[in-house]
């Protein structure tokens, strides 16, 4: 944070970064993270050019969704296992899931199913079970990087359009967010995501607005006249070498191109779509912010995260923006983890077969299927036995297995890896941990392996785990 900058060999200003946007034209910005402002603007000066070579939009189902009434049924276990659903075949022999994923049954084909995800030791709570997750690593230290930071720095493109946005950040109780979503751990603020949407302010609400980053405080003359008034300053005494400083010029000039066109909020206007695909899409959080994860990957936008929050359930409730899957049950005040309410299966099931169908089918049929990695995941499972199975019924946490989809850059879809036990507690063929998944993603959007990156002459490597060959 610049809290002091020389102006003249008269003059000494205080500046914070609120002010110093805000002079140039800026929008006056929530700016406690530098990093989120600057990937919020790199991430618009792509739009309209052009999808990235090679882009993913991550599917993180916050909470954990039970792997044995999702992709991952034990018919044959007993009645305190199996849960009340049946399983129904899709196109490809032998991989069958929830009946209520009858769209997702036709599109087997495109997607591969890991049912042998694992965390390496008893991570059994949300916020260190994420942050595993989402920086592809176990042991992870306290400040790793996640895998959309990781990227940012790795995969830089001459466009500045950054390869990180987050849409809607998880709010509410801090269990359910990773400690470094807001930041981009010791690779530096300015490769964190840029944050979209909340939830008074998601893209299935006909209010819903694009982020202030793209709104103007003045005309755009006005805020070239200020560019060159600040400029004439730093030249008559600002530190040239002075890297805050550098980056802050930066991030004004950055901005102010972002701002002085419509072009960067193109994407967020999805009213441009038809009625149609919206409702393909389906009309809850999660459809809309799919669809809009795809407007993105489609602009330029390298790494989208979609927060799996379904939203509130017709009849009202429905949590923070983060929580829809952690499905424990009455015993926490949720209701029916089987129910039709906004903890409920009957309810989050069917958005996410909707959203997530529509969203292989568009990327299909836009073409962009091949080089755009989809990833399903929550950041564990559940426990195989039920809890009150006579009241209202629901799932423990359970790190030691869990299932995931993978789908399109260059995955071979119509395939299942690995397999659990015959109630689903532990895995039982081809475990995959979340380095392997790390350096899957990794592989896929290509980055290498060996590649290395620290801070202070330290150097970590980017992935220890083992791509899944036979997925790609």
């Amino acid at each position: 944070m610049i809290s002091r900058t020389t102006i003249s060999d008269s003059a000494t200003a205080f500046w914070n970064r609120r002010r110093f946007l805000q002079a140039a034209g800026i929008s006056a910005l929530p700016l406690t993270v530098p990093g989120t402002v600057a990937a919020g603007v790199d991430a618009q000066r792509g739009f309209g050019k052009g999808a990235a070579p090679k882009s993913c939009i991550f599917i993180l189902l916050c909470g954990g969704p039970s792997h044995l009434d999702t992709w991952d049924l034990k018919p044959d276990a007993p009645d305190t296992i199996r849960g009340p659903y049946k399983p129904i075949e899709t196109t490809v022999p032998g991989m069958r899931i929830n009946e209520m994923h009858t769209r997702l049954a036709k599109l087997a084909g495109q997607f591969a199913l890991i049912r042998s995800m694992t965390h390496v030791g008893n991570i059994s709570n949300h916020f260190d079970a994420m942050h595993h997750l989402l920086s592809g690593q176990a042991g992870a230290p306290a400040d790793a990087p996640y895998i959309g930071s990781i990227l940012s720095k790795t995969r830089p493109t001459e466009r500045g359009i950054a390869p990180y946005v987050w849409l809607i950040k998880c709010v509410g109780d801090p269990v359910f967010c990773a400690p470094n979503i807001g930041n981009a751990g010791h690779l530096g603020a300015m490769h964190s995501a840029l944050f979209v949407g909340s939830a008074t302010n998601h893209p299935a609400m006909p209010t819903f607005k694009a982020p202030e980053e793209l709104i103007p405080t003045v005309p755009a003359e006005r805020a070239v006249e200020r560019k060159s008034l600040l400029e004439g300053l730093n030249t008559a005494g600002v530190v040239q070498g002075d890297r805050a400083t550098r980056d802050w010029r930066d991030l004004r000039d950055r901005a102010l191109e972002l701002t002085s066109g419509a072009e960067g909020r193109l994407p967020f206007e999805l009213d441009r779509e038809s009625t149609a695909t919206r409702e393909r899409y389906g009309m809850h959080p999660l459809g809309q912010n799919l669809l809009l994860a795809r407007r993105l990957v489609e602009s330029g936008v390298g790494f989208v995260t979609v927060n799996g929050w379904t939203g509130p359930a017709p009849g009202g409730g429905g949590g923070p923006p983060a929580s829809s899957w952690d499905m424990h049950g009455g015993e926490m005040g949720m209701g029916n983890a089987f129910g039709a309410g906004s903890y409920g299966m009957g309810w989050c099931l069917p958005c996410l077969d909707e959203g997530l169908s529509a969203l292989l089918t568009d990327l299909q049929e836009r073409g962009l299927l091949e080089s755009t990695l989809v990833v399903v995941t929550g950041e564990f499972g559940r426990t195989p036995n039920i809890n009150a199975p006579g009241a209202n019924p629901g799932r423990q946490h359970w790190p030691t297995c869990y299932s995931t989809i993978l789908a399109g850059g260059g995955i071979r879809g119509g395939r299942v890896y690995g397999e659990s036990d015959k109630h689903g507690a532990y895995v039982k063929d081809r475990p995959v941990r979340p380095q392997d998944l790390g350096a899957t993603i990794f592989h896929t959007l290509g980055v290498p392996l060996d590649l290395r990156l620290g801070k202070d002459g330290f150097t970590r490597p980017v992935s220890s785990g083992e791509p899944l060959w036979d997925l790609l």
